[in-house]
Parts: structure tokens; sequence; C-alpha cells
């Protein structure tokens, strides 16, 4: 599969991923956890069929410590046991604030109230911060098809 732009060798796009990374780095600095954000950032991206970002949070996990039995799970996540009840909140929130079309509701007021028992003001923001960064690097990877899942380096972009 080819890709159908070359992010790399367009001057807007060099611009517009500076300022995506920035994003990144900000989100990586918050008090959310770690692996949280891997899990919130993996189920965003599998649910969108994002290999590129799926590759690279699988990775990114592991690096952080990760299992892979816990990552083998994420998508089954309400089925296992193996996840805390706060990582269920934040999985739970991570799914309903990429699925906003199938709810006219949005995130649901349930939703929000279980991830905030478990996350305070700043690590709630981090995290629909989070999950809104995924779907929009989600949708750029997905609309121009690019095709480099497998390849991902852990840290490349840290």
């Amino acid at each position: 599969m080819d890709a159908r732009l070359n992010y790399l060798a367009s001057p807007i796009a060099g611009k517009a991923a500076k300022q995506f990374m920035a994003v990144g780095r900000t989100l990586k600095g918050s008090q959310l956890p770690t692996l949280t954000q891997e899990l919130a950032a993996l189920r965003v991206s599998q649910i969108n069929g994002c290999a590129i970002c799926i590759d690279m949070h699988t990775k990114e996990a592991v690096e952080a410590g990760e299992t892979s039995v816990r990552l083998n799970l994420v998508a089954a996540w309400r089925e296992a046991t193996v996840f805390t009840e706060a990582e269920r909140a934040a999985l739970e929130l991570a799914e309903e604030g990429t699925r906003v079309a199938d709810g006219a509701g949005g995130v649901s007021d349930d939703v929000w109230a279980r991830a905030a028992k478990h996350y305070d003001d700043e690590q709630l923001t981090a995290l629909v911060i989070l999950v809104s960064f995924m779907n929009a690097v989600n949708r750029l990877n997905i609309i121009t098809r690019q095709p480099c899942a497998g390849d991902y380096k852990p840290g490349i972009f840290g």
C-alpha cells in the first residue's frame, strides 16, 4: 500500500506535525499514568483501525512495562479481569469519546462520573485531550493510508 500523501515532503505537514508532536509530548509529561495513556491510545486506535498507531502504542506500552496478556485483552477489556477499576474507567471514556457519532449524547454522565472517581481534573483533562488527539492522528493516518505499521521503534517520538 502506498501513502496518498508524503507528509515528510510537505511544508504544511511539517509545520503541523511539529505542533501535533508538541501535544503528544505534553501529554506524556502529564500526571495521567503512562500505562493508562498507552492503553487508552491503543483502544482508540483499535476502534478506528489505525494500524500505525496500534503498532506504536503496543510497543510503547511494552517499553513502559505493560504485559502481553493485558495488551492482548485491551479490545475485550470489559470481559477481562486484568485491568484496574481506574483503567477500566479510562478505557470506557476513551471508547465513548471515540464513538461520539454512535450515541447522541457523546460521553455519558455515568461514564464521566466513573472516570472522575479515579482521576483528578488535571488527569481527566489529559485523558480527554489524549482521546481527541488520538482520534485526530488516527484519521490523518487512515485518510492518507500511511503504510508503515510494523516498523515503529519505541521512543522515536518521545
